[in-house]
């Protein structure tokens, strides 16, 4: 028991000082190693190794330079104008053009820190300039972010998938459904709110040739989801392979149709690719090392016999669960959350005829409620970087729209068919 108050303890002491989460981990994990276990501390460096030595983790990096190319090559821009002929004429019409868009965009990318950077350097300064609220219009692009961890080809379900051997491609058409679900709840928020805050959409409404000329100038970007997803689907190519396809395709659209990609755009994107993937590589690594302790002293086995001696109820455990993701969603990434909590609560789960595949769309849906809440709300950081609007101001924002994504979490937990009726099950 002393070793787990140090280890959890130790680790929320150091968030709660301002160390970065990868290395909060780091040395929590080697600080109960070291008192708790009589092993060589070489276990560590070993472990991280192991823990990044994964033909499908490649798929991260590639991933998200491949969202990187699409931003600088010219392709969030062209959904940005399809979005805005299709919905940008109704009330709080821009705000729901950056939900749509982001929803374009998160089903290129996977990634939730990408979608807000792309969408957020686009739309929030011409959000204010139509008179919008500069801390709405921020936590409205960052909250639209999470739609970027939920829809195909989610970096999140890639972990999950990895961490509990569960198929990465029946879990991407599984967040198919409740990604729209989410977004479709942010952009009724959107216009509700905008309705009554007096935030007006463009004074005409976009003809058919005007959406249809949209469409054509943005079909290369709304090919890549199908040339990625279908790859997959089709057994072409692996979740992996299809992401460095990505990359290729973004390069390609960028430099030779669109014609904005030049070598000193593709050199930046390599450089902040370089800097995002660091830093994720680094949260795994280390994380890996918790999971490993955890599973070393048979931790997932005392929490599932706890969860089961306090209820057979399978509403009450899923409800249970759901509260504690959605504490350890507002301190810890959801990186690392995935890789050491989704073993344990799977075997909680297990017993209770939960699919795993289910499970994950609960899961990570859940933690990605984190990105817009404090203390860590990593998309309320990148939105506000870009606004220059303090986090602060958009706390209030930032839990309206935490509680209408949690809202939808209930039916996407107590309805599996939202899941798995892809997947005829």
């Amino acid at each position: 028991m002393l070793d787990l108050i140090v280890l959890f303890g130790g680790l929320m002491a150091l968030i709660l000082i301002g160390v970065p989460i990868g290395y909060a981990i780091g040395l929590a994990s080697i600080a109960t190693f070291f008192f708790f276990r009589n092993e060589s501390l070489l276990i560590v460096p070993q472990q991280v190794f192991a823990g990044l030595d994964s033909f499908v983790l490649l798929a991260i990096p590639f991933f998200i330079l491949a969202g990187v190319i699409m931003s600088e090559g010219g392709i969030a821009k062209r959904l940005v104008n399809l979005a805005d002929a299709i919905i940008g004429h109704v009330s709080g019409g821009l705000g729901m053009v950056a939900v749509l868009t982001s929803t374009f965009f998160s089903s290129i990318t996977g990634s939730g820190n990408a979608t807000t950077s792309a969408v957020g350097s686009l739309l929030i300064q011409p959000m204010v300039e139509k008179k919008y609220d500069a801390a709405f219009s921020s936590t409205l692009i960052a909250a639209s972010g999470i739609i970027g961890i939920i829809l195909p080809p989610s970096i999140s379900f890639v972990i999950y998938g990895v961490v509990t051997r569960t198929s990465i491609g029946e879990l991407f058409i599984a967040g198919i459904i409740p990604g729209f679900i989410i977004a479709t709840a942010l952009m009724v928020t959107c216009y509700i709110i905008s309705r009554k805050k007096g935030y007006r959409g463009k004074t005409t409404k976009s003809e058919i040739r005007e959406i249809l000329g949209a469409a054509k100038d943005g079909i290369w970007a709304l090919v890549a989801p199908i040339i990625i997803l279908g790859g997959i689907y089709s057994g072409i190519f692996t979740p992996t392979e299809s992401a460095v396809v990505a990359v290729v395709y973004a390069i390609l659209i960028g430099a030779f149709v669109y014609r904005e990609l030049t070598w000193k755009k593709l050199l930046n994107a390599l450089y902040k690719a370089a800097i995002i993937n660091g830093v994720t590589s680094f949260i795994i690594g280390f994380s890996t090392i918790m999971a490993r302790y955890m599973t070393l002293e048979r931790i997932p086995d005392t929490i599932t016999r706890f969860v089961v001696d306090l209820t057979d109820n399978k509403i009450i455990v899923l409800l249970l669960i759901n509260v504690i993701l959605l504490l350890i969603g507002m301190v810890i990434d959801i990186i690392p959350a995935l890789i050491i909590l989704a073993p344990i609560l799977l075997d909680v789960v297990t017993p209770f005829g939960l699919d795993p595949v289910h499970f994950g769309v609960i899961m990570v849906v859940n933690l990605g409620i984190g990105f817009i809440t404090p203390p860590y709300g990593s998309t309320l950081f990148i939105a506000s970087a870009i606004s220059k609007v303090p986090v602060e101001r958009m706390f209030g924002y930032g839990l309206l729209f935490a509680v209408v994504i949690f809202l939808m979490l209930m039916p996407i937990t107590y309805i599996p068919s939202l899941s798995l009726v892809f997947l005829g099950r």
